[in-house]
């Protein structure tokens, strides 16, 4: 007979410290509105789902989530095990897999991304939440603009001084009063040109472009000439962060060199001028869910539980076929019985 355990989960091994991240951009996302952790997350789950559930939980954001790397770590399951968990962890609401493009005309690539909740979400709360990922990078860039407030600028705040009266003065038909001095109007610090914001995101995504604000306000004029170009700073992040080498070792000249080199073409005339407020035309921002099965993108909506229409099928199919074990334990109990029948005199 097969051994039942009695125990609520099998122990998940502790994440080595050397577990691969994914590249920037990849890898697990954090899903918000979770509960604090506690001993009975994942007690609804079978065994199986409930140690890897365990596992993936305290993998850090931007570990690789493939089912190779993690079949690496989870001894007990192979490959098609690990990717059959994280089906059924995709049906329970506790993850989604979704691809979404970043960059701009010849610059755009797909980046893929495993969403993940410790706490169970329906399928109404995950097409909400993705709806508002897609609206999230369909808008203008959400870097918050670093204000850089230069030393000349700042605002005088020296109160004016009175012009002072003698209390000697004679008495005597009044002067004509002094005009007023003129003061210069109060500077105010000017705020980031949009190619030195575009510098500043460099280090955000990805670290190896780490700009200090001296470095964005030298490279400041050849970015600018980018945008005068007719780009935009996506186009330009994306342009300056692709195929990076594996180290760079002094990221101000490395990004000058590629201002220089990479620069686009002037646009030509029956375009929108590089001045008005028409921004050159870029793909929409799309955030596709793949099926966490066979990797099919669809729409949140199209792919309820995170699985496609067949791979849905396949699966309410497979929880039919699959017997209850109660079921199994009395056809085991009636075979055992039959055997000690036949083996009495």
């Amino acid at each position: 007979m097969a051994t039942q355990h009695h125990s609520s989960a099998l122990s998940a091994p502790a994440v080595p410290d050397a577990y691969p991240m994914a590249k920037p951009g990849y890898g697990k996302r954090s899903a918000p509105g979770q509960q604090p952790r506690t001993r009975d997350d994942f007690a609804l789950l079978p065994t199986r789902e409930r140690y890897v559930a365990g596992f993936v939980d305290h993998l850090p954001d931007g570990a690789a989530m493939s089912v190779k790397q993690l079949a690496k770590q989870l001894p007990l399951y192979g490959q098609q095990a690990i990717g059959t968990a994280l089906k059924a962890l995709s049906v329970a609401g506790h993850l989604r897999r979704v691809r979404c493009s970043v960059g701009a005309g010849d610059e755009t690539r797909w980046v893929f991304r495993t969403f993940w909740s410790r706490t169970a979400h329906d399928n109404e709360w995950w097409n909400i939440y993705l709806a508002t990922e897609t609206a999230t990078r369909t808008a203008a860039p959400t870097a918050v603009p670093l204000q850089r407030t230069p030393p000349e600028a700042a605002p005088d705040t020296t109160p004016a001084t009175a012009p002072a009266v003698s209390p000697a003065a004679p008495a005597g038909p009044a002067a004509p009063a002094a005009p007023p001095a003129l003061t210069a109007p109060t500077a105010r610090p000017a705020a980031p040109s949009p190619a030195y914001l575009a510098l500043a995101e460099l280090g955000r995504k990805d670290i190896r472009l780490a700009l200090s604000a001296d470095d964005c306000a030298a490279l400041e004029p050849q970015a600018a000439a980018w945008f005068a170009r007719g780009v935009d700073a996506d186009y330009l992040i994306a342009a300056l962060t692709a195929g990076l080498p594996a180290q760079v070792d002094c990221p101000p000249r490395f990004v000058r060199r590629r201002l220089a080199d990479k620069i686009p073409p002037h646009r030509p005339a029956g375009h929108t001028s590089p001045g008005t407020s028409t921004p050159a035309p870029s793909p929409a921002r799309r955030l596709l869910v793949e099926c966490t099965d066979c990797g099919r993108p669809g729409r949140p909506e199209a792919l309820p539980d995170g699985l496609c229409r067949p791979c849905s099928a396949a699966h309410s199919e497979s929880d039919e076929a699959t017997p209850d074990p109660t079921q199994i334990a009395a056809v085991k109990a009636h075979m055992t019985n039959l055997r000690d029948l036949l083996k009495a005199p």
